[in-house]
């Protein structure tokens, strides 16, 4: 396998999965260190949903943008660009002590990572073009993504533990300057005929994203129904009417609708929404259970929180064997199911009277196992139901879809979180608190704030907490369950016969 590879083609990829590390760690680990910048940084629960859906929101406008600007450009000098930039966002990140200013370092975070996934595969796609030679370089990125993502809860954990919040993003500095110097060897690359930046549809679905999911996480304060939340909500309405226009009237669409045609394509994309309906907007949630519910510290809840990523990590092979002797239209929602099974399973778990990791434990496992039998399918699916010229547009509708479903629930999440929390505190202390100051009792309690309240025992604030996570893990499993339907469904439907299904 080594013989495949030159020294300069070696240090390119690993200068591809340092970035592929980085990308994945963002994600996963600062979850697990939300309690801690709710303590250390005064952050209130809103504050905390938009330090994760700021990073969210911001991969989702750069998705298209870049493809077409290093068609153009270079697919290097983009790449270096982004990683530069992902270094330096990270390292504001790192030494700022306000928590405004951390949730617009992390937009640039993710508009940098966002560009960088997309140059990621560019550069892959073009420094490694033999066959064995290219399914080793590409399984490596995979691996080195995947390591981020199941090990970024234990490792954002162990980092406070043993430093301080700042280095779970400083460490990002570090690995940027490793990737910068391995990436030298890069071939420049471009494509002569690469389009226009489609900023029509750019802007107006990053618009009508951004104001849905500020309509769920800020509605509540303005009340649902109030001028000023139905406005936001009506423009964010406006805005996805707009990009269908926008990008059915394009001559280079960002997203070419007519692909949805294709069964194949379509029940992979309602599987690629559905993991992020449940499985990882529920990751940014988990960590504030297993501390302020079960009473862990950074450590012991990341070491909780890998039997929830780690399976993610051994499935997929198993996955690709199930899809090719199954069918990707039967594995798929399969797996969604299996996730669905493991939410019901942690909500039994979550409400029993002496909740611990192992009452949860097997709900963790089965949703992981169910992630990662769905995981690695949906994504072949994708890309590989359409003729090779559209595959990067399906590549980026793959992940367009799976971040927007990521912000979206993120801010759903929360509410449900919140909301189950104050209806419980309402029985528990009927006309005892006003609403507004319901509200915000209950948002401190969904944060992890469980500090004792005048009149509330700790045992009602626990709770509390119990109740609002039971609704969601009931959200979850619900939203995963009916969405594996919906993809069972789609796959089976009849195509149409002009429509090539490449499956």
């Amino acid at each position: 396998m080594a013989s495949a590879f030159t020294r300069r083609s070696a240090l390119v990829l690993a200068a591809l999965c340092l970035s592929c590390l980085m990308f994945g760690l963002e994600i996963s680990s600062i979850p697990a260190i939300l309690p801690t910048l709710e303590r250390v940084l005064h952050a209130d629960f809103k504050q905390l949903q938009w330090i994760m859906n700021a990073y969210t929101i911001a991969v989702t406008t750069v998705l298209m943008a870049t493809g077409t600007l290093a068609d153009r450009y270079g697919r290097k000098r983009v790449f270096v660009i982004a990683v530069a930039a992902f270094g330096l966002a990270s390292l504001f990140c790192g030494l700022t002590t306000d928590v405004l200013w951390l949730i617009a370092a992390r937009f640039a975070q993710g508009l940098s990572g966002g560009a960088m996934l997309i140059c990621q595969i560019a550069v892959l796609s073009h420094e490694f073009q033999g066959g064995r030679e290219r399914a080793v370089a590409f399984g490596w990125g995979g691996i080195i993504f995947g390591v981020g993502l199941g090990f970024g809860p234990f490792i954002g954990g162990a980092i406070v533990a043993v430093s301080s919040w700042e280095w779970v993003f400083l460490i990002h500095v570090l690995f940027a300057v490793l990737s910068l110097a391995l990436a030298t060897g890069v071939h420049e690359s471009k494509d002569p005929n690469a389009g226009r930046l489609d900023l029509a549809g750019i802007l107006t679905l990053s618009l009508a994203v951004f104001c849905l999911a500020t309509y769920l996480t800020q509605g509540p304060d303005l009340g649902l129904a109030s001028p000023g939340a139905l406005a936001i909500l009506g423009m964010s309405i406006a805005s996805l009417i707009g990009f269908v226009v926008a990008e059915t009237r394009s001559a280079r669409p960002m997203f070419d609708f007519t692909v949805f045609r294709i069964r194949a394509f379509s029940g992979a994309i309602v599987g690629s929404a559905a993991m992020n309906f449940s499985f990882w907007p529920f990751m940014i949630y988990l960590p504030i259970w297993f501390q302020a519910g079960l009473g862990y510290d950074s450590v012991t809840a990341g070491l909780a929180l890998l039997a929830y990523t780690l399976p993610t990590l051994v499935m997929p092979p198993v996955a690709e064997r199930l899809a090719l002797r199954f069918r990707p239209g039967l594995v798929i929602p399969a797996g969604l199911a299996t996730i669905g099974l493991g939410f019901m399973l942690m909500k039994l778990g979550s409400s029993t009277a002496d909740a611990n990791w192992l009452t949860m434990l097997p709900g963790c496992l089965i949703a992981g196992i169910g992630l990662g039998l769905a995981n690695t399918p949906v994504t072949n699916t994708t890309t590989g139901s359409v003729s090779r010229d559209r595959a990067g547009m399906a590549s980026g509708i793959d992940i367009s879809a799976r971040m927007i479903a990521l912000a979206v629930n993120i801010a759903v999440m929360g509410f449900i979180l919140a909301d189950g929390v104050a209806a419980y505190l309402q029985k528990a202390a009927p006309g005892g608190l006003e609403p507004g100051a319901l509200r915000r009792l209950a948002e401190s309690i969904a944060a992890g704030t469980t500090a004792a309240v005048p009149g509330l025992p700790a045992s009602v604030l626990h709770d509390a907490l119990a109740e609002g996570f039971g609704r969601v893990m009931l959200y979850g499993g619900a939203c995963v369950w009916t969405l594996a339907l919906v993809s069972f469904v789609t796959f089976q439907a009849r195509a149409p016969r002009s429509v090539h299904t490449g499956l």
